[in-house]
């Protein structure tokens, strides 16, 4: 066929792919490629999508426990598919191990072995108030039950552990059994969350208030020094 008028270029043979407008080029320059993510973002991706679902596992069982907690509200609050629990989690028990997990690690940095009794205390006391929906799961979890596993029998026992090497280095009296003591300054750190309604009561001051919360530190802080009597 011959050329177009005006136009030097050869029109293209019938069945041929028509020839690359040079205009094209420019308007591909304008644009500029998709970038590939990196292979670090690939890799964090999935963490913070798993970081998303246990945020939103832990607000979903503290406020239902276990057994009233949806797995497809907790999708909803994470803004992910609720297959993706089942892929990261394999389900709902899974789910709620990882969230015990994440607060067997939270603890660890709560109750160094440097650190004095009295401080182990004052860091739980604060972690209470501070992190209410562990202490409310906690509270959960004694009421309708949840998914034990193996890992917190271990926990707890190495907590023990713990009270008894600190019974020999002069921290607990000798007539204390760890075990009790440990039982005691647990529910005591964690009155103000689980009691408010008692807290008022007996002292006439909000469990949240400041006021209540600088005296408390101060008098169990006292209670925890005297055990070594």
């Amino acid at each position: 066929m011959g050329s177009r008028r005006g136009d030097d270029r050869p029109t293209a043979p019938a069945g041929d792919a028509p020839s690359a407008d040079p205009t094209s080029a420019t308007s591909a320059a304008k644009t500029p490629p998709r970038r590939s993510p990196t292979a670090g973002e690939r890799k964090r991706d999935p963490h913070r999508t798993r970081e998303r679902i246990l945020d939103a596992a832990l607000q979903e069982f503290s406020e239902h426990g276990y057994a009233g907690a949806r797995v497809s509200a907790i999708a909803s609050r994470a803004g992910v598919n609720q297959q993706l629990i089942s892929y990261y989690f394999d389900g709902k028990a899974g789910l709620f191990q990882s969230l015990a997990e994440r607060w067997r690690t939270i603890s660890d940095g709560l109750n160094r072995t440097d650190m004095p009794l009295r401080q182990v205390v004052d860091n739980f006391l604060a972690a209470g108030v501070e992190q209410r929906p562990w202490a409310r799961l906690l509270a959960w979890e004694g009421l309708t039950g949840g998914a034990e596993s193996d890992a917190d029998d271990a926990f707890f026992a190495a907590m023990v552990n713990d009270a008894r090497r600190r019974q020999r280095a002069g921290e607990l009296a000798a007539d204390l059994d760890p075990a009790y003591v440990l039982l005691a300054l647990f529910m005591a750190a964690s009155a103000p969350t689980m009691l408010p309604q008692v807290v008022r009561r007996l002292t006439g001051l909000p469990a949240d208030s400041a006021e209540f919360l600088k005296t408390y530190r101060e008098q169990l802080g006292r209670i925890v020094d005297r055990l070594a009597d």
